[in-house]
């Protein structure tokens, strides 16, 4: 294929910026060809116009904190935080909001919380990640078991295109006199994927998991529902057009608050504890299994777990006000009177700080790992049925013994999400394949047992090519009429989400096949891995080194 020739005005080709732009959070380093950095709708339209004609192809990308590689790619790289003009206005009337993809889902909580408000979905990254990364991937979060993810709170999307058009998707009725007639791209989803996604309506609903959460794919179940083309937009993971600004419901701040912490003596409890809890409405159930609790050296501060706890719950309960969320804590403890070998309370706002300490204390130590030990996220986002939940972490603990690795168990229990950080010894010459053949094993697993690998991270580039053993090929063939009806030449995102061919374990951020990029760019990027530092402008990282030598 002729590499198109990199002639639009935006685009910039400097070697310094592309490998500033070579990583996200995740495994993988492709080096861009481009890097633009647009600051208004315009010069999106004419990027995406440029691109239609030229046969480039576009990748959005926000903070770069997405972990399965869909905000990296061998094309343009087009940055939609550095320069893109910053909208946030807050409606508490309403309780709605209307904000640039650019704005971080921080920003958005400390605007609403002046009026009581909130947007509930709060991922790990909430401090960095960017509010269009959120919708494209509908992130969710420990929050999720009761609030829902993303899309539950999405009125409204404005979106640029493939044909360099701009317009707004609507939920339901016209909502903030937003409604304008529709795009090109609409159009011909309308005309010609739309009939054909209604009249495999049953067949589509026979073959998407079961699971409280599925970012598998493009939500053509959400869409047969709703029938709003919104639907597909979110989750898409920027492989149908730019998102651009969102209009959000949000949410009141509960007053009351409480939780507690309850050890596990076996996996084998882990399932019957999650069903007893989600009927009393917990706003989190989160998960440590024993491979994140041996991570931790004092294994719980002032409150030590008992010895040989296989797993634990971190809950959460939300009420109208604290005596309520008190009273629910209660109605727990009493619900796993017989299942708990241990429970700790939290019922004031300095106790449920310390109970949420051992789950924050992880991601330190893993950031602190010696360079021949490397934490890696491949098997990072699997969501099974709930009565499921035990056997799947059994799968992983064996697979991974069978192959040698060290690996790290979390999640959200309450929606049966379970992520996996693999430590490989980058020692070992053989450790790529013995990633890959946990991934296959994992993946498979996660699949038999009713489930999805795709839960709330996207599948990016590491679980495109999963979706056809997910899904089988009629139901990824109806993926691919969505895809050409709004981008009919693959400019947005290839690779990502239906995959291009490639190995989704290739062209990795470590090993001895990693690109080469500047010393100091590398360093900088670490750095930001290590620390969660994704805020950090890239196009700083690019200009605070050395100059290259002509």
């Amino acid at each position: 294929m002729t590499r198109p020739v990199l002639d639009h005005p935006l685009i910039q080709t400097d070697p310094r910026l592309r490998a500033a732009y070579a990583e996200s959070a995740g495994i993988y380093r492709i080096v861009p060809a481009g890097v633009a950095t647009p600051s208004s709708l315009a010069d999106l339209r004419s990027l995406t116009a440029w691109a239609q004609r030229a046969g480039a192809s576009l990748t959005a990308r926000g903070a770069g904190s997405g972990i399965p590689g869909n905000s990296v790619g061998a094309g343009i790289i087009v940055d939609l935080r550095e320069r893109m003009p910053h909208r946030l206005e807050v409606d508490p009337a309403r309780r709605t909001a209307i904000t640039s993809a650019n704005i971080t889902q921080a920003e958005l909580t400390r605007a609403a919380l002046a009026h009581g408000l909130r947007l509930p979905p709060d991922p790990a990254s909430s401090g960095w990640a960017t509010l269009g990364g959120m919708v494209s991937t509908n992130a969710s979060g420990p929050r999720t078991v009761r609030y829902g993810p993303v899309r539950s709170w999405v009125s409204a999307l404005e979106v640029v295109t493939a044909d360099g058009e701009s317009g707004w998707l609507e939920r339901g009725q016209p909502t903030a006199g937003l409604k304008v007639p529709s795009l090109a791209a609409q159009r011909r989803f309308r005309g010609d994927a739309a009939p054909v996604l209604r009249s495999a309506a049953e067949r589509i609903a026979g073959r998407f998991p079961r699971t409280r959460k599925n970012t598998a794919g493009y939500a053509l179940d959400h869409w047969l529902r709703s029938d709003d083309d919104l639907d597909l937009f979110i989750g898409a993971e920027g492989t149908l057009g730019f998102v651009t600004t969102i209009l959000w419901r949000l949410d009141p701040i509960p007053a009351g608050r409480a939780g507690l912490r309850i050890a596990l003596g076996s996996l084998d409890d882990l399932e019957p504890a999650v069903q007893a809890l989600v009927p009393l409405e917990p706003s989190a159930v989160e998960l440590l299994d024993r491979t994140f609790v041996e991570l931790i050296p004092d294994r719980g501060g002032d409150s030590p777990l008992p010895p040989e706890t296989e797993a634990v719950l971190l809950v959460e309960f939300e009420r109208n006000d604290q005596r309520g969320a008190r009273g629910a804590v209660g109605d727990a403890a009493r619900a796993l009177k017989e299942l708990a070998r241990d429970v700790a309370t939290a019922l004031t706002a300095d106790e449920e700080k310390r109970l949420w300490a051992l789950r924050h204390a992880a991601s330190p130590i893993l950031a602190a790992l010696p360079p021949e030990r490397r934490s890696l996220q491949v098997i990072e986002d699997g969501c099974v049925p709930l009565p499921a939940l035990g056997e799947y972490i059994r799968a992983v603990r064996e697979a991974a013994a069978r192959q040698e690795l060290t690996v790290v168990i979390f999640g959200h229990a309450g929606d049966g999400n379970v992520h996996v950080n693999v430590l490989p010894e980058l020692a070992r010459p053989d450790w790529p394949a013995r990633i890959a053949a946990l991934f296959a094993e994992v993946s498979a697993a996660a699949m038999a047992l009713g489930g999805t690998v795709s839960g709330e991270h996207g599948d990016g580039r590491l679980r495109a090519p999963l979706l056809e053993q997910l899904y089988g090929a009629e139901v990824v063939h109806l993926f691919r009429r969505v895809k050409t009806a709004f981008d009919p030449v693959g400019i947005f995102n290839p690779g990502v989400k239906l995959g291009d061919g490639a190995g989704s374990l290739e062209q990795l951020k470590v090993g001895d096949a990693a690109a080469a990029i500047p010393d100091d760019i590398a360093l900088a990027l670490r750095e930001i891995e290590r620390g969660g530092g994704y805020a950090r402008s890239r196009v700083e990282i690019a200009q605070s080194g050395p100059t290259p030598v002509a």
